[in-house]
């Protein structure tokens, strides 16, 4: 699929969210990937909430432009997906359903345009949901929407909005979500004195509640193979993590969260392996 355009409206703003959100954890999780003869990658998975453990298994096969991805968890449930690149130029087609809810299938087709980047997915059942997206621009500064229309109900389950402006070492956003009931601005920033890590700012606005959310957070690379991440926030709740690359493809991440304003509380920790070959 082409990638000159700019990218789909799921995108905007994910750097920074990822960078904020991704990895942190107060759970114990445990992720072994194998490969077979045949070309099947298998995955395991276990975690550990509180005093609850769940688990699942994953294969995922691929063939040329396709991959077929299934997963069976401790809860009975089955998810399977079918993804297929270019059976149009700059396409990708995702059909997916989890069992034992028939009526969770959903057919979604992506487009992407030297100009313009397009989304639309449909429920495949009596009274679907049809969600459609679009952007508009280029790799440096893009405006999308998207919207969810509920057919049985004749209504829009949600219409957000947004804007990115992307430069080499920096990029911002800003999305109006909710209905229009909240806006999320974010800026991040690599710094070579952060040895390509980088600092990141988001504002959360909830017009219904009057309430404002403020975030920072930021990455440091100690060297190749590790990394440290921080954030806060206005509320207090400070998390921090430690990600080391065991092997090229296997790492193990330490996370913890605390609320400085009320230190009489425990802190919570988290514990994350992942083992690839």
């Amino acid at each position: 699929m082409s990638t000159k355009g700019p990218a789909l409206f799921s995108n905007i703003g994910k750097k920074a969210t990822d960078l904020l959100n991704k990895d942190y954890s107060t759970d114990q999780k445990i992720n072994i990937t194998t490969n077979t003869e045949t070309g099947v990658t298998l995955n395991s998975g276990l975690v550990k909430k509180g005093g609850l453990s769940c688990g699942d298994v994953a294969a995922q096969y691929k063939y040329k432009n396709a991959a077929l991805n299934v997963k069976a968890d401790t809860e009975s449930n089955i998810s399977t997906m079918l993804t297929i690149t270019d059976i149009l130029p700059s396409t990708k087609t995702i059909a997916s359903i989890k069992l034992p809810d028939y009526k969770s299938g959903k057919l979604e087709v992506q487009y992407l345009h030297e100009h313009a980047s397009f989304t639309t997915a449909v429920g495949l059942n009596g009274s679907p949901a049809v969600d459609v997206s679009a952007t508009l621009g280029t790799p440096s500064i893009a405006f999308g929407a998207e919207a969810s229309y509920l057919t049985s109900s004749r209504v829009f389950a949600k219409y957000n909005a947004g804007v990115s402006l992307t430069k080499q070492n920096s990029s911002a956003s800003v999305i109006l979500a909710d209905k229009g009931d909240s806006l999320r601005g974010s800026y991040l920033h690599h710094l070579s004195k952060l040895n390509g890590g980088a600092v990141v700012g988001e504002v959360n606005r909830r017009f219904s509640t009057n309430e404002n959310t403020l975030t920072v957070g930021c990455s440091y690379v100690v060297d190749p193979e590790t990394v440290v991440k921080a954030r806060l926030n206005n509320h207090g709740n400070l998390g921090a993590l430690l990600q080391h690359q065991l092997t090229p493809k296997s790492s193990l991440t330490i996370s913890g969260a605390f609320d400085t304003k009320a230190l009489e509380k425990n802190p919570k920790f988290g514990l994350a392996l992942s083992l690839k070959p």
